[in-house]
């Protein structure tokens, strides 16, 4: 039986990160991405809520990332409550009513922490002390948000002016008002006074206070969420909202939403080392700087460079002769901006949309449940993947009415489905795969199979795949 006490958490997965393009893109941002060691934000983030304090997490996140959450939970071997997909991205007051709503039903006075995938935390132990602080103005009716100290007059951030000490609630004051992004005359304002602290996005309050303050702001977002919760239905590991119901809920934040109405709301000073990691400036200023003030990752060669950071993911990057610069170079992509200008990255990512480019997109290593594909060349008429299939995964059973596949095993050995014939081919042994064929690919072995796959036809797009069946429920 889980523990009636414990603080569930509430881990949120949207997003596209469009500010740290190149590296995140929209169907793989930031929070699946090593951006500050070898594990990702959102592992980090399952690490620091998994701990006795804590029960079992429940994720809300879109269909489209459902298995990069699987894959995380499975390297941190953390067991989820659910993973509760959105039909499509409503903000975070519809997310976090439906959270709530299906965490009521078995205890509405359990104790929710909201945290975002996406934000690095340096302290894990005060970040803990903080949450458990917060739990107890929760327990007793409050809603309750994090605010972090300024070291800096920030524009990016949103701020909260505390109010009165809250008696009886430790370290706990009202909220005076919810500030949005400032400008930079007010931000140094802010940061002069000891009232004025960043909204961090993080909250602590139980499933029961937030659902009635929404219904008392905003009925119709928990008649829309209560509906979708109410026609869940599950797919494999995932828990699949009602399309409809959730959909007529209005897309609008927990803050707007309740935040800045409510009569409720608290804050807890925080100090844990908190980052939204909202552009490459961020990560620059949380990496090991050389003398001269550079910060590198990958292959990073440079020469009489000042106050950069240089960032190289399969190809090697040389700088010479520059200063205050951000240099990101992925196989298909090169970013260079000043680093006073990294917010305005985003612009790149609004023009790569507007041309119909794929960049923004998706990276050329495409991951997929069972492993991952990578584009080596392609051109009219054909296309050439590095394919990499897991340890007993398997790709579905399928076919291709446009496009024949050539297959020449590189390491490991597959199983090969084709027609009524079942193959078992070693490194350096191919196939040939003809239009219309039923196929799968499986690998059966202990170790990762790799393989070059070189598709010809009149058309080699991704949605030229009819599914017969599918391990992983996709239609």
């Amino acid at each position: 039986m889980p523990d009636p006490h414990a603080i569930t958490p509430v881990i949120r997965s949207g997003g596209s990160g469009t500010r740290l393009w190149p590296a995140s893109r929209r169907l793989r941002p930031k929070q699946f991405l090593p951006l500050l060691s070898s594990t990702s934000l959102f592992g980090e983030t399952l690490e620091r809520v998994s701990s006795g304090a804590f029960a079992a997490p429940l994720v809300v996140c879109n269909d489209e990332h459902r298995f990069l959450v699987a894959e995380e939970f499975r390297r941190t071997d953390v067991e989820p409550r659910a993973i509760l997909l959105e039909p499509e991205p409503r903000n975070t007051a519809p997310a976090i009513a439906a959270a709530a709503l299906h965490i009521a039903e078995e205890n509405p006075e359990t104790i929710m922490l909201v945290v975002p995938s996406d934000h690095f935390i340096d302290n894990a132990k005060a970040f803990r002390n903080t949450v458990a602080s917060a739990a107890k103005a929760a327990a007793n009716g409050y809603l309750v948000t994090f605010g972090v100290r300024p070291t800096r007059p920030e524009t990016g951030y949103g701020y909260i002016q505390a109010g009165e000490m809250i008696t009886g609630q430790d370290g706990c004051c009202s909220v005076s008002r919810f500030v949005e992004k400032p400008d930079r005359e007010h931000a140094k304002t802010y940061l002069e006074s000891d009232d004025f602290s960043w909204n961090s996005g993080i909250f602590v309050f139980s499933a029961a206070t937030v659902l009635s303050e929404l219904d008392r702001f905003h009925p119709e977002i928990v008649a829309a969420c209560r509906t979708a919760v109410g026609s869940e239905f599950q797919d494999l590991t995932f828990c699949r909202l009602g399309t409809e119901a959730f959909a007529q809920a209005p897309s609008i934040s927990i803050d707007y939403a309740v935040m800045e109405k409510t009569d409720k709301a608290a804050v807890v000073a925080s100090d844990f080392g908190w980052n939204d990691i909202g552009a490459w400036t961020a990560i620059h200023e949380m990496g090991r700087t050389d003398e001269a003030g550079n910060v590198t990752s990958g292959e990073v060669i440079l020469h009489d460079v000042t106050g950069s950071y240089v960032r190289g993911e399969d190809v090697l990057i040389a700088a010479v002769g520059v200063e205050d610069l951000i240099v990101v170079a992925t196989d298909d992509a090169v970013l260079v901006t000043p680093k006073d200008r990294a917010q305005d990255v985003r612009h790149v990512v609004t023009q790569l949309k507007t041309e119909g480019r794929e960049e923004h997109e998706s990276h050329t290593r495409v991951y997929r449940p069972w492993g991952y594909y990578q584009i080596l060349e392609s051109g009219p008429g054909f296309l050439v993947k590095q394919i990499m299939v897991e340890a007993g995964a398997k790709l579905s059973l399928q076919y291709h009415a446009h496009r024949a596949e050539h297959w020449v095993i590189v390491e490991g050995e597959a199983r090969v489905t084709k027609g009524d014939d079942v193959l078992v081919l070693q490194a350096n042994q191919s196939t040939y795969i003809p239009v219309g064929a039923a196929h799968r690919l499986e690998n059966p072995g202990a170790v990762p199979l790799r393989l070059i796959e070189v598709q010809s036809g009149s058309y080699v797009g991704e949605d030229d795949i009819v599914r017969l069946e599918d391990d992983y429920g996709r239609g």
